[in-house]
């Protein structure tokens, strides 16, 4: 039955793919999969396999690639993703050997892409259970690791008609779960093969806040911002929605003593006309026209809007209050990225199924809204108690530092327990 779904999505992917310019990379990234592993294999080489469904797993599973490049420098690292969002943007990473497309997983395609690279050991992050190369790995005993991997009950594995598939699971060598629930939901099915050892995710926002850019644009957008005597405030909006944004501009257009920079999640013409137009009335500028002239005053203008990609993450360094999209719509996105720096982290409703969110509400550094109204009266209590907004950043930037070391658990404990990747 697996098999005949997967041929069944090969073939509308591949119909799909002349009318979707997406699924047309992917459609022609699979199929060019082999010639860039026929290409580009050494024979001789070790090979190590990392596979991210997108770019939120690459993340993941970026600080494994590198703690390893470092321990093992003598092997290789294959980088495998599914889908666009994570190879294109990530197709030139230098931490990884080989990057390419995983074709989808036909059994013809799972054997002739494992004869081809014969890896020594394979990370799947997070979500990825791929049934005919799990299998194949396990039968050819490669040890297979599902790292920074999150279980819930409503998953296929746990309901009666899903048994069979679950199989699966017992391919993995060992699984490097997020939570104790996870854990639990895998010793309900008879694994017990299994590490509480957090999220990655955690490790990889402190190297990014290591690593943070200087932005010499926004600097000049918040001249002063970053003195500690400064009465400016600064309010960073990342991945924002037209539901984010038709709350938080609403307050703003009557707060003109804060400074506004908004990095919409969707920086396409349509949307960023879209945000101008509710922002009519205020005065501000986009980063790349900014950027064009930076001798330009700016003490007149209160937004500034990000119309690149690539700044997010440096930019939440500016923040005294942050807010994360997605809330109104699928979820939120990642407010690691924000939380790391120190500021309060606002988002919208719909966060329960991220664990990070859960945690800091609960640790009093995460703030989430249903409307307008609440976000106006959390707006007002940290400007009228600036020691509670700092408490709440205080209380954030903790919270991350007190889940890093996943990585360095994982990588310890794997290439320990087996041996896979002794000279």
């Amino acid at each position: 039955m697996y098999n005949l779904i997967i041929y069944l999505y090969l073939l509308g992917v591949a119909v799909y793919s002349r009318f979707n310019e997406k699924v047309r990379k992917m459609w022609r990234g699979e199929r060019d999969a082999f010639r860039v592993l026929r290409e580009k294999v050494e024979p001789d080489a070790r090979y190590v396999w990392f596979h991210a469904a997108s770019l939120g797993e690459f993340e993941q599973g970026r600080p494994l690639m590198e703690q390893l490049r470092r321990d093992h420098p003598e092997v290789k690292i294959l980088l495998t993703f599914f889908s666009p969002s994570g190879y294109e943007v990530r197709k030139n990473y230098e931490g990884a050997d080989i990057i390419c497309y995983l074709p989808l997983d036909t059994p013809t395609n799972a054997r002739r892409f494992l004869r081809l690279v014969r890896p020594e050991v394979a990370f799947f992050i997070k979500y990825e259970f791929w049934y005919n190369y799990l299998h194949i790995l396990k039968h050819r005993q490669v040890p297979v690791y599902s790292v920074s991997s999150i279980f819930r009950e409503g998953q296929v594995f746990f309901r009666w008609y899903g048994r069979q598939y679950g199989r699966v699971l017992k391919c993995f060598t060992h699984f490097y779960v997020q939570n104790e629930k996870s854990r639990q939901l895998l010793a309900s099915i008879g694994l017990t093969n299994v590490t509480i050892t957090g999220d990655t995710r955690f490790d990889r926002v402190l190297q990014i806040k290591e690593q943070a850019k200087q932005l010499p644009v926004v600097e000049h957008f918040l001249p002063g911002a970053s003195s500690a005597e400064s009465d400016v405030k600064v309010f960073v909006a990342g991945s924002s929605w037209p539901p984010d944004e038709e709350i938080f501009i609403r307050y703003f257009r009557q707060h003109p003593e804060w400074k506004l920079i908004i990095a919409p999640h969707v920086i396409g013409e349509d949307h960023l006309q879209q945000i101008e137009k509710m922002l009519e009335g205020m005065k501000g500028v986009r980063y790349t026209e900014l950027e064009k002239n930076l001798q330009s005053p700016v003490s007149n203008l209160q937004y500034l809007i990000i119309d690149c990609f690539g700044l997010l993450s440096s930019i939440y360094r500016y923040a005294d209050v942050c807010y994360v999209g997605g809330g109104f719509g699928v979820g939120i996105h990642n407010t690691l990225e924000a939380a790391v720096w120190g500021a309060p982290v606002i988002f919208g409703p719909n966060n329960e199924k991220f664990q990070e969110a859960q945690e800091l509400k609960r640790n009093g550094g995460g703030f989430e809204i249903s409307n307008y109204e609440d976000f106006e009266q959390l707006m007002q209590r940290f400007e009228t108690s600036p020691e509670t907004r700092s408490e709440a950043g205080r209380n954030a930037a903790a919270y991350v530092e007190s889940k890093a070391g996943a990585t360095r658990k994982i990588l310890s404990d794997a290439t320990d327990s087996d041996q896979p990747l002794e000279s």
